[in-house]
């Protein structure tokens, strides 16, 4: 760059030296003037654009903070200390709730664009089978799992553990102390100090207490509470287990099955399967914003993975050491929106996970197909045959974050079916497929 400005500021020396002289020609004599009768056409230049101006002075300005570093090659711990303070620099305007652009990727495109065939990132909830969009995702379970206690206060209870507790860990220990509970109670009938939990006992307020849900799931299987004398001290409270849930044993331990298998309620993935017609847009993707919004946790994981090329500087890198790096470079998607084309051109759209399996497009394709018994391959761009038993994910075969895939039947199978005089049906969708099938446009 500087040599760049040196460059500049000679040719503009040259220039306003005026006009040269051949060799031939003495000093004195000078270059003769133009004929005023002879017209002379100058083009006015047009000055440069705010732009340029802009980049110009940021060009000059780094060059000015490098120039007293100009004296020699820079050392291996002088250009680690220089990325890491542009890191932290970076981190910083990342943290600020006012930093723009700290969400989502810049220059996203309007979703009024022409090939923007998908309108976002949808969610269905297990529940009550509702479509819900990122920010409505958790607020929906909480309300629908609230109101689950009006019908099953024993299955609620249990959802709201699971879900309302975000900490695994801390589930897990609080779940297995409730099944020893109820373990003791199953293994020991007759004892009547296990039919009874003190609620003050340090183990119950440090694994059980401290997890939303428990209260309400020890009501719902049967236990009240109680004011109980303690020799030596005061009434304390129980939990106590009633008559009626003593005489059922079998419903306790079916229960604790049901709380130890149990697992968070999360909103599902919307495939948002839809159909079009051949098109030549069928390699187009226009993605809306939701496929590049980045969570608090991605930004960190993206601010960790920058730092550690630091570390990258001084070494050399092999070739796996490259392709990691790519693959790591395609893990910043959430997800991915994949379209296979048929052999009649029709085209199939769904939106996926950029970490699930390629034997969940599989599933996806082999849904919608009439003949669905039949087996099939999926080809990418590059020709590459996918594999259903690969245990891939979609950026880890470069599928994100979209693709086009070439669908045709196998081969072997579609010899054995013309052999047997057989045909396969012209259309290779479902009917109820087809008769919403679109136009890409």
């Amino acid at each position: 760059m500087k040599k760049f400005f040196q460059e500049i500021k000679a040719d503009i020396k040259f220039k306003s030296a005026g006009p040269g002289q051949k060799l031939t020609e003495s000093v004195g004599e000078k270059a003769p003037k133009e004929k005023p009768n002879q017209p002379v056409f100058r083009h006015s230049r047009q000055g440069p654009t705010d732009e340029a101006q802009m980049a110009a002075a940021a060009a000059l300005a780094r060059l000015e903070q490098k120039q007293p570093r100009a004296r020699g090659p820079m050392s291996q711990d002088s250009i680690r200390n220089q990325v890491r303070k542009e890191l932290l620099a970076e981190a910083t305007v990342i943290g600020s709730p006012d930093a723009p652009g700290t969400n989502m990727v810049p220059e996203t495109k309007e979703e009024g664009s022409i090939h923007l065939v998908v309108p976002g990132v949808y969610f269905t909830c297990p529940l009550t089978g509702a479509i819900l969009r990122k920010d409505q995702r958790e607020t929906h379970i909480k309300e629908a799992i609230l109101s689950h206690f009006s019908t099953d206060p024993v299955a609620a209870s249990i959802m709201k553990i699971h879900t309302f507790n975000k900490e695994r860990d801390r589930v897990k220990l609080g779940v297995d102390t409730i099944a020893r509970y109820l373990d003791n109670i199953h293994l020991h009938p007759e004892e009547e100090k296990y039919q009874k939990i003190k609620l003050q006992n340090k183990v119950f307020q440090e694994r059980v207490n401290c997890l939303e849900g428990t209260h309400e799931f020890f009501e719902a299987i049967g236990f009240q509470k109680a004011l109980l004398p303690v020799p030596d001290q005061g009434p304390e409270e129980f939990y106590v287990l009633s008559e009626a849930a003593l005489a059922q044993p079998q419903s306790l331990e079916r229960h604790k099955e049901q709380l130890l298998c149990a697992e968070p309620v999360r909103a599902t993935l919307a495939r948002q399967r839809r159909v079009f017609r051949p098109s030549p847009l069928a390699s187009q993707f226009d993605l809306p914003a939701d496929f590049f919004n980045l969570t608090a946790e991605e930004i960190k994981r993206e601010q960790r993975l920058r730092s550690e090329a630091v570390e990258r500087l001084s070494v050399l890198r092999t070739k796996a050491m490259r392709e990691k790096e790519e693959q790591r470079e395609l893990r910043k998607y959430t997800y991915t929106l994949l379209r296979v084309r048929l052999p009649d051109g029709c085209l199939l759209q769904g939106t996926f996970y950029a970490r699930e399996r390629v034997a969940a497009l599989y599933m996806f394709v082999r849904e919608a197909l009439q003949s669905d018994w039949l087996p099939f391959e999926l080809l990418a761009s590059g020709g590459q045959k996918l594999s259903e038993d690969e245990n891939l994910a979609f950026n880890e075969c470069g599928l994100v974050p979209s693709a086009l895939l070439t669908f045709s039947w196998d081969a072997a199978v579609l010899e054995d079916i013309r052999a047997a005089g057989a045909e396969l049906d012209s259309s290779i969708l479902k009917p109820e497929l087809l008769s919403a099938i679109e136009k890409l446009s």
